[in-house]
This record gives C-alpha cells, sequence and structure tokens, in this order.
C-alpha cells in the first residue's frame, strides 16, 4: 500500500498537474491538503473516472483536504475533534482496506501560525494539543495508523536549507517544534526518517526569490506511523521533481510504502 500526501495549493489551479501526476505514477492513496473548495465545487467525476473513490472537507477559497482511494475505504470522519466552534476544514480520516490489513489514514493541514506570537499562533498550538489526543486515541487502537499532511512544522535545522532564516517563524518556532515532539513521543514515527538521514531533504519551496533554483527548501510535509504501521514500512520518499514541472504546486508529493 503506497501512501502519498500532497499539498496541491488550490484545486482548480493545480488540476492539470494532479491529473497528470496521478495518471503517470497512478497513487493508491493520495491524502490532499489546500484543496481549496467547497466539497461541492471538487472535480469528483474526473477522479472517479480515474478510478478513485473521493472523499473531501472543503471549505470556500481556503483550507480543505481530501482523500483519492483506489483502496476500498470505510469509516469516513471530518474534523479534528476537541472543539465544536472550529470550522476550519483540516483534517479527514478513514480506514484504507489492504491486501493484508486495514489501515487508518488521517490526513492533515496544520495551521500555518504566522505571524508569532498572535492569535494564529495560538490557534496553531492549540490545534496541535487537538491533534495530540486524538493520536493518542488513534494509537490506542493498536492498529496501523499513518497521519500524513502538512504539518507547517520544520522539526530540526537539518530540515531547512537556511534555518537562521526561520527562527522566528511559526514554522520553526520552539513551541511548534516542541508540540510536534510531544506527538511523536507517543509513539510515533518520522517515515522519512526511518529510511533517510542528514541534511537537504526538502518538500516545500516558495514560489518567491528563486528559492527552487537554489534547492532553498524546507521539509514540512510529514508522514506519521503508529508502531504497527512502522512494521509495515518498506520505504518512503520524496518526490522532488514534481516542483520542477509546469505549474508546479509549492510542495511536492511525500509518501510511503507498506506492506498492507
Amino acid at each position: 500500500m503506497r501512501i502519498h500526501t500532497f499539498n496541491i495549493n488550490g484545486i482548480k489551479a493545480r488540476f492539470e498537474a494532479l491529473t497528470r501526476w496521478m495518471s503517470e505514477c497512478r497513487p493508491e492513496l493520495v491524502l490532499l491538503q489546500e484543496i481549496k473548495s467547497v466539497d461541492y465545487g471538487f472535480p469528483r467525476a474526473a477522479f472517479e473516472d480515474m478510478g478513485y473513490r473521493v472523499e473531501t472537507h472543503g471549505q470556500k477559497s481556503f483550507n480543505g483536504v481530501a482523500i483519492l482511494s483506489r483502496l476500498p475505504l470505510e469509516d469516513v470522519v471530518r474534523g479534528l475533534p476537541g472543539d465544536d466552534s472550529d470550522e476550519q476544514a483540516r483534517w479527514i480520516e478513514a480506514t484504507a482496506i489492504g491486501e493484508t490489513c486495514a489501515v487508518r489514514v488521517a490526513g492533515l493541514y496544520l495551521p500555518n501560525g504566522n505571524p508569532a506570537p498572535g492569535p494564529k499562533f495560538d490557534y496553531k498550538l492549540a490545534w496541535m494539543e487537538r491533534m495530540r489526543a486524538r493520536a493518542a486515541t488513534l494509537l490506542a487502537t493498536e492498529e496501523p495508523v499513518v497521519l500524513a499532511g502538512d504539518y507547517n512544522v520544520i522539526p530540526q535545522a537539518e530540515d531547512a536549507a537556511r534555518p537562521e532564516a526561520w527562527v522566528d517563524d511559526a514554522l520553526f518556532r520552539p513551541e511548534s517544534r516542541a508540540a510536534f515532539r510531544r506527538i511523536l513521543a507517543l509513539g510515533y514515527y518520522d517515515a522519512f526518517r526511518l529510511r533517510v538521514q542528514g541534511p537537504g531533504h526538502y518538500t516545500f519551496w516558495d514560489y518567491q526569490a528563486s528559492a527552487w533554483e537554489r534547492n532553498n527548501g524546507i521539509r514540512i510535509d510529514h508522514l506519521l506511523l503508529s508502531p504497527q504501521a512502522a512494521d509495515l514500512l518498506r520505504d518512503a520518499g520524496i518526490d522532488k521533481a514534481e516542483r520542477g514541472r509546469d505549474k508546479p504546486s509549492d510542495h511536492v508529493p511525500v509518501w510511503v510504502d507498506l506492506a498492507a
């Protein structure tokens, strides 16, 4: 079972790039972020014609997450528990049925949090605490769990080409990194770091200041695995080449292969 996470930065703007990529690599399951579309505006039929089941949790113009799956899905849940007043569409869950076992997947778009400090940063940290609580609940099931998406967190200095430029940014502030570590401390594993070590591996390059051409990137898209999912891990990687293609997102797909 290969699971991709991909912040597409707008389904309308990136429709051709996304469908081209999907036609070429035929992913089994894709967790999308920043679809920036209400549910009824998502081009569902196009992906269904490609053989995918489509589940969305969208909102107008901002945020929005989706699951595209060639695998059977069960028990789809929309929204992160813990705050009934939160109307931002940033979380979707489902159980994907593989050949040998089922995997609970959660697609997430964690708040950016800038400017920090401030209300947006407070919302980010509160959201991460709600995520930690949900991650603990999922861990208690003792089933394979994958928490995948745009975390808007640079975990370590080696995850940025120029870490000094991010010191005061919400993505790299000590509070954000500590909140990320608290989720890992529950017993989750950063899938990419189980397979690849060292600096120079990024998932996001800004559109400004020739960031892509200079490889001035950051690694903020992550797949966290429960111990049961980590036991199934075959490989993990970053599809970096997508950033250099026509009309790309500022993020690229990140993936794991599980023996499931």
